[in-house]
């Protein structure tokens, strides 16, 4: 009986041993099956997924178009500038007033000072050639009372082409202004005004002198005046009255008549009063002063001569404008950038280098960039990181065919299609200044913006319709559909929506490409754009 439970409890053993391995195997069995991997399923395994559209989000930004170029910086209108030196009569030695690079030139300040005169800047296109001095006459006359009325000073009409006196008086008042002794017209020229002067003195005091003398003459040589003679007269007549009143009486011999009545005494009365009467009628006749008269006209003709040789030495007197001290530039102020001379040495011909002291920037652009760019217009450059503002000055046609420069390929670009245009820069720091000199800088024009944020989406996500309407495929839910848009103003890739057929907002997700079918899922070329607005312009850089 003991024999028959030892048996059976064994096979029970046996059996569980078994199941247990059993269910090891089936355990090791599954878990190989999902190592192993048959031929067919690896290459399953290996096939691309499917290829889904690309997709971007609807975007709410600003969309700001410009053009970017690049231009040189420098100042404008750079000159040379020299002066005359064959009327000093000796050498053109420097003795003072010496700028140095990067110092300003005003209007009528000194330039230089040369054997101890000034060298003055006046603006004015025209070059000096003559030394301007009373009675001269010209364009250069003329340009010089315009540059005294620009500086305050009053020079005379500018219209006025003559050098006159009004004219000396503001040369006079420029110089006083700089601080230099006017200029002298010399000794010989003052010796004879002074002598001219004397020789006025003379004639007039000779001129009243004949007029004494005419006047003597004129009141006769008896030297009686008219009312003696009247008195004579009436003396005479009262005589003669009286002697014919007393002899005209009976006579009396016992009293004889008191005043003698005999002929002879008639006569002698008669003839006393037409003495008398002759005198009277002789001073009524003008006297004979020809002579006298001649000498008066002869004096006055005299002093007509001596005052025209006195004004005549006057005007030559005239504070004259010399040509070795003027200097004229088109526009001031300016900024030295180079000078050829030290003091104590010898001014040959160039003596300095000046330009205008606006820093600027030359850039060229197309044809159709530059229609965009009115003077004006405000654009950016950037220096040392920091934005700096820049203006439009003009836009005019380039002086030369570029070559080299302009596009950006750095292909040659015909003139016809170009323009040139100058930029005015923002206040600088002297760090800026210096760091922007001679340099090549680019310039970024905005020509066109949105006003504040605007719903946008790159160019690429726009297709055409049936009826050449713009639209966009919206993506939502794992399903697409085509949405008819209104587009605004593109640039940097991007375009604004302006309207939608159906409702769109940000961050809705729109198709921008899909892969190629027979794309390699290593390619990073993966996409191809749906559409592209050839009309769009996201803004070009010249290079020049």
């Amino acid at each position: 009986m003991s024999r028959i439970s030892t048996h059976v409890s064994g096979g029970r053993r046996t059996i569980a041993v078994m199941a247990v391995v059993a269910v090891l195997c089936l355990a090791i069995g599954l878990l190989l099956s999902r190592l192993i991997i048959s031929p067919g399923q690896a290459a399953a395994n290996a096939a691309p997924p499917t290829a889904g559209p690309i997709t971007v989000p609807v975007e709410s930004r600003v969309i700001g178009n410009e053009v970017v170029l690049r231009g040189d910086v420098g100042y404008d209108d750079a000159v040379d500038l020299s002066m005359e030196t064959g009327d000093l009569g000796g050498p053109a030695v420097v003795t003072g007033q010496v700028k140095e690079v990067g110092e300003t030139i005003d209007a009528a300040s000194v330039v230089l000072e040369v054997v101890g005169r000034p060298v003055i800047a006046l603006p004015g296109d025209l070059p000096t050639y003559r030394t301007l001095r009373s009675g001269v006459s010209g364009p250069d006359v003329q340009q010089l009372k315009a540059a005294l009325r620009a500086v305050g000073l009053d020079g005379g009409d500018p219209g006025g082409a003559t050098y006159d006196a009004a004219a000396a008086a503001g040369v006079r008042a420029l110089y006083q202004k700089v601080g230099y002794e006017p200029p002298s017209a010399g000794e010989e020229i003052q010796a004879a005004v002074k002598a001219a002067q004397e020789a006025v003195v003379a004639a007039q005091t000779e001129v009243r002198g004949a007029e004494a003398t005419l006047a003597t003459a004129a009141r006769g040589t008896a030297g009686s005046s008219v009312t003696e003679l009247d008195g004579q007269v009436r003396v005479a007549e009262a005589q003669l009255a009286y002697l014919n009143e007393q002899c005209a009486k009976p006579v009396d011999l016992e009293n004889p008549a008191p005043v003698d009545c005999t002929p002879p005494a008639r006569v002698q009365a008669e003839t006393q009063l037409a003495t008398a009467r002759a005198a009277r009628s002789a001073a009524d006749a003008a006297p004979d002063t020809a002579a006298e008269r001649d000498a008066v006209r002869a004096a006055k003709d005299r002093l007509t001569t001596a005052r025209q040789a006195l004004a005549e030495a006057q005007a030559d007197s005239l504070t004259p404008l010399p040509a070795t001290e003027i200097v004229y530039l088109p526009s001031l102020p300016r900024r030295v950038d180079a000078v050829a001379v030290e003091r104590g040495g010898l001014v040959q011909s160039k003596f300095m280098s000046v330009s205008g002291a606006t820093v600027q920037i030359a850039a060229t652009a197309s044809r159709a960039d530059a229609e965009l760019m009115v003077p004006g217009t405000a654009g950016t450059i950037s220096v040392d990181g920091t934005d700096v503002p820049v203006t439009v000055a003009e836009v005019t046609e380039p002086d030369a065919p570029t070559t080299g420069g302009g596009d950006s390929d750095g292909a040659k670009a015909p003139t016809g299609d170009r323009r040139k245009v100058v930029f005015t820069v923002g206040e600088l720091t002297a760090e800026q200044l210096a760091a922007l000199q001679g340099s090549n800088v680019r310039v970024r024009v905005p020509v066109s913006s949105t006003d504040g944020e605007v719903l946008a989406v790159p160019l690429a996500a726009l297709t055409a319709g049936p009826g050449g309407e713009s639209r966009v495929e919206v993506v939502a839910d794992g399903q697409s559909r085509l949405v008819e848009v209104t587009t605004g103003l593109a640039a940097s890739g991007f375009v604004e929506i302006t309207g939608s057929k159906e409702p769109l907002k940000a961050g809705d997700l729109v198709v921008v490409g899909v892969p190629p079918k027979d794309s390699d899922p290593g390619s990073t070329d993966d996409a191809t754009p749906a559409a592209t607005d050839p009309e769009s312009d996201a803004g070009t850089e010249e290079e020049s």
